[in-house]
Protein backbone atom coordinates (compact mmCIF):
# COMPACT_ATOMS: atom_id res chain seq x y z
CA UNK A 1 0.00 0.00 0.00
CA UNK A 2 1.15 3.38 -1.02
CA UNK A 3 2.32 6.15 2.06
CA UNK A 4 -1.03 8.31 0.28
CA UNK A 5 -3.38 5.38 0.13
CA UNK A 6 -2.55 4.38 3.80
CA UNK A 7 -2.84 8.00 5.05
CA UNK A 8 -6.23 8.17 3.12
CA UNK A 9 -7.54 4.98 5.10
CA UNK A 10 -6.04 5.51 8.41
CA UNK A 11 -8.00 9.00 8.14
CA UNK A 12 -11.21 7.63 6.94
CA UNK A 13 -10.74 4.40 9.51
CA UNK A 14 -9.30 6.43 12.71
CA UNK A 15 -12.55 8.97 11.97
CA UNK A 16 -15.05 5.92 11.50
CA UNK A 17 -13.42 4.69 15.05
CA UNK A 18 -13.80 8.38 16.73
CA UNK A 19 -17.53 8.78 15.31
CA UNK A 20 -18.26 5.14 16.88
CA UNK A 21 -16.71 6.61 20.05
CA UNK A 22 -18.98 9.24 20.22
CA UNK A 23 -22.02 7.88 19.14
CA UNK A 24 -21.86 5.52 21.88
CA UNK A 25 -20.70 7.47 24.87
CA UNK A 26 -22.73 10.81 23.91
CA UNK A 27 -26.10 9.21 22.34
CA UNK A 28 -26.58 5.89 23.48
CA UNK A 29 -24.92 6.03 26.99
CA UNK A 30 -25.20 9.71 27.96
CA UNK A 31 -27.87 10.90 26.28
CA UNK A 32 -30.69 11.08 29.03
CA UNK A 33 -27.79 12.91 31.20
CA UNK A 34 -26.44 15.39 28.51
CA UNK A 35 -30.23 16.84 27.90
CA UNK A 36 -31.29 16.64 31.50
CA UNK A 37 -28.59 18.77 32.49
CA UNK A 38 -28.91 21.60 29.98
CA UNK A 39 -32.69 21.45 30.46
CA UNK A 40 -31.25 22.04 33.94
CA UNK A 41 -29.35 25.26 32.79
CA UNK A 42 -32.27 26.23 30.76
CA UNK A 43 -31.20 25.39 27.79
CA UNK A 44 -32.41 23.06 24.25
CA UNK A 45 -29.60 20.02 24.07
CA UNK A 46 -28.25 20.81 20.50
CA UNK A 47 -28.97 17.31 18.88
CA UNK A 48 -29.91 18.68 15.36
CA UNK A 49 -29.11 17.13 12.27
CA UNK A 50 -26.30 20.14 11.55
CA UNK A 51 -24.87 19.50 15.31
CA UNK A 52 -24.38 15.87 14.35
CA UNK A 53 -22.55 16.91 10.93
CA UNK A 54 -20.65 19.28 12.99
CA UNK A 55 -19.43 16.35 14.93
CA UNK A 56 -19.04 14.20 12.09
CA UNK A 57 -16.48 17.30 11.08
CA UNK A 58 -14.90 17.74 13.90
CA UNK A 59 -14.09 13.46 14.44
CA UNK A 60 -12.62 13.71 10.78
CA UNK A 61 -10.18 16.72 11.71
CA UNK A 62 -8.89 14.97 14.79
CA UNK A 63 -8.01 12.24 12.96
CA UNK A 64 -6.65 14.40 9.77
CA UNK A 65 -4.37 16.09 13.58
CA UNK A 66 -3.72 12.91 14.46
CA UNK A 67 -1.85 11.70 10.48
CA UNK A 68 0.02 15.16 11.27
CA UNK A 69 2.07 14.35 14.56
CA UNK A 70 2.26 10.74 13.73
CA UNK A 71 4.25 11.98 11.29
CA UNK A 72 6.90 13.62 13.91
CA UNK A 73 6.09 11.38 16.98
CA UNK A 74 5.49 7.98 18.02
CA UNK A 75 2.74 6.03 18.95
CA UNK A 76 2.25 7.45 22.36
CA UNK A 77 3.33 11.07 21.97
CA UNK A 78 0.68 10.88 18.95
CA UNK A 79 -1.75 9.67 21.20
CA UNK A 80 -1.35 12.32 23.93
CA UNK A 81 -0.39 15.43 21.90
CA UNK A 82 -4.00 14.68 20.09
CA UNK A 83 -5.95 14.32 22.90
CA UNK A 84 -4.76 17.41 25.53
CA UNK A 85 -5.10 18.83 21.97
CA UNK A 86 -8.98 17.12 21.06
CA UNK A 87 -10.34 16.71 24.41
CA UNK A 88 -8.84 18.73 27.05
CA UNK A 89 -9.03 22.16 24.89
CA UNK A 90 -12.68 21.03 24.08
CA UNK A 91 -13.29 20.32 27.78
CA UNK A 92 -11.35 23.96 28.61
CA UNK A 93 -13.57 25.89 26.18
CA UNK A 94 -17.26 23.82 27.34
CA UNK A 95 -16.72 24.06 30.66
CA UNK A 96 -16.06 27.90 30.49
CA UNK A 97 -19.19 28.38 28.48
CA UNK A 98 -20.96 26.91 31.61
CA UNK A 99 -22.36 23.61 29.89
CA UNK A 100 -19.56 21.06 30.47
CA UNK A 101 -21.51 18.65 33.23
CA UNK A 102 -18.35 17.76 35.49
CA UNK A 103 -20.01 14.62 36.43
CA UNK A 104 -19.19 12.84 33.03
CA UNK A 105 -15.84 13.49 33.46
CA UNK A 106 -14.52 10.47 35.17
CA UNK A 107 -15.71 8.22 32.48
CA UNK A 108 -15.37 10.45 29.92
CA UNK A 109 -11.91 10.98 30.49
CA UNK A 110 -10.50 7.49 30.35
CA UNK A 111 -12.70 6.78 27.56
CA UNK A 112 -11.85 9.51 25.47
CA UNK A 113 -7.76 8.40 26.03
CA UNK A 114 -8.51 4.76 24.64
CA UNK A 115 -10.92 6.39 21.89
CA UNK A 116 -7.61 8.88 21.11
CA UNK A 117 -4.92 5.90 21.70
CA UNK A 118 -6.98 3.64 19.14
CA UNK A 119 -6.94 6.56 16.62
CA UNK A 120 -3.65 7.33 16.90
CA UNK A 121 -2.96 3.31 16.83
CA UNK A 122 -5.04 2.50 13.30
CA UNK A 123 -2.82 5.43 11.66
CA UNK A 124 0.25 4.32 12.82
CA UNK A 125 -0.43 0.88 12.02
CA UNK A 126 -1.37 1.42 8.65
CA UNK A 127 1.91 4.10 8.04
CA UNK A 128 4.03 1.38 9.24
CA UNK A 129 2.68 -1.03 6.73
CA UNK A 130 2.94 1.46 4.06
CA UNK A 131 7.01 2.12 4.97
CA UNK A 132 7.27 -1.87 4.28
Amino acid sequence: MSRPAATTLGVLLATLWISLNEFLRNELFFKDHWTDHFTALGLDFPDATVNNMVWALWALAFAVLLRALACRFNLGQTAAAGWLAGFVLMWLTIGNLGVLPLDLLPVAVPWSLVETFGAAWIIHTLLRRAQG
